[in-house]
């Protein structure tokens, strides 16, 4: 008799398990060096760290750090499908962390607001219920009628494309020697720490099952 109950416990677990997995579903951060955490270990980019904070809620979700050093809005434009092409990736939410390199490069403004609306429309018919688009600020170096008309894409886009904008995540970071690497740009350790935080605090109630 036993045996019968632990065979039927044992078959119980195995139809259980893979529906549980399933109800995980991901959020996509897609970026450029500073999603990706350049410099620093893997599992201190900031998206690694809002995962652990994810896991202290025990919310059902998975973080994934789509960032690539280097990379351009028409960039992640060109490898966003990739992430829907691997069946283990049910993309609930995504984050979109672009328009630094853009801006480094002295790239079209009008060309980088086509193609962050692009990803975004690429987003909607994948149906992402929830899209974030993160609010960039661009170098003094630029100009200030540059950097002005550069932060005016963001809320443009966000009030146009109807999509949550999420405040500068390098807040108290940028410019402080003591919170980068040697470059200037991109965040140390505890500077990571501190954009980690900032999204986190602008994402959780966003998030909240």
């Amino acid at each position: 008799m036993w045996e019968k109950r632990a065979f039927l416990l044992l078959i119980s677990m195995t139809i259980s398990y893979p529906l549980f997995a399933e109800k995980k579903t991901k959020i996509l951060f897609l970026g450029d060096s500073l999603t990706a955490g350049y410099g620093l270990s893997a599992d201190k980019s900031y998206p690694a760290l809002i995962q652990k904070k994810i896991e202290a809620e025990n919310w059902p979700y998975e973080v994934i750090n789509g960032g690539r050093s280097g990379d351009t809005t028409a960039g992640g434009l060109e490898r966003l499908p990739w992430y829907f092409r691997q069946r283990e990736h049910n993309i609930s939410h995504a984050v979109i962390a672009l328009g630094s390199n853009d801006a480094m490069r002295g790239l079209s403004l009008v060309e980088m607001e086509k193609n962050l609306s692009k990803i975004i429309d690429y987003l909607r018919d994948k149906k992402v219920s929830k899209i974030f688009l993160v609010e960039m600020k661009t170098f003094p170096s630029m100009g200030s009628r540059y950097g002005k008309e550069y932060n005016e894409v963001f809320h443009r886009l966000s009030r146009r494309k109807k999509v949550i904008l999420l405040p500068f995540f390098l807040e108290n970071v940028a410019m402080r020697e003591e919170l980068n690497l040697p470059d200037g740009i991109h965040p140390n350790e505890k500077g990571m720490a501190i954009v980690a935080e900032n999204l986190w605090k602008a994402l959780r109630g966003h998030l909240k099952p």
